[in-house]
């Protein structure tokens, strides 16, 4: 009995491990996008992808028959929203309690719009599948998409410096 309970936990590990060694690449891209973080100073995207794969890790026995990666990709965005009411106060926050590091491609946009954005430009998640992850209607998040790849494409210009004034002489 125990030689089959031993025999299983180690086909469990390689799995994960083959799961682990070709899905971590871009689930680690995937959360620092969300995070907004720069890609080589990424301590939150870090914690953020150890947990989610912990979690999938904890449930691999259950998936029978379902994508590791689909399943661990919606954890990943249901975590990150959970979290964003903690971090951000809010996914719809545009100002995060703690500052987004200066370098984040996505650092203009909510936490919202990042995840949004995130699983249908990044993920390729249709629109129909994120609204029932997110619990949102499918017309919102086709307007919060398209609204955060407007910010993105047509981002809002910086205040102008301030203009010396002239005094006559």
């Amino acid at each position: 009995m125990r030689e089959r309970q031993a025999s299983r936990n180690a086909r469990r590990a390689r799995e994960f491990e083959a799961f682990v060694a070709g899905a971590a690449g871009r689930l680690m891209h995937a959360a620092t996008l969300l995070t907004a973080e720069p890609p080589d100073d990424n301590p939150r995207a870090r914690r953020l992808l150890t947990a989610v794969l912990a979690h999938t890790y904890a449930g691999w026995d259950r998936l029978h028959g379902e994508d590791p990666y689909d399943r661990t990709r919606q954890y990943m965005a249901v975590r990150f929203a959970r979290g964003a009411w903690h971090e951000y106060g809010g996914l719809g926050r545009a100002y995060p309690r703690i500052r987004p590091h200066p370098g984040g491609v996505l650092r203009r946009l909510t936490p919202q719009e990042r995840l949004i954005l995130v699983l249908r430009m990044y993920e390729g998640v249709a629109e129909e599948q994120a609204a029932a992850l997110l619990g949102l209607p499918t017309e919102r998040v086709r307007a919060i998409c398209a609204r955060a790849m407007a910010t993105l494409l047509h981002p809002p210009r910086e205040a102008a410096a301030p203009v010396a004034k002239v005094v006559p002489s």
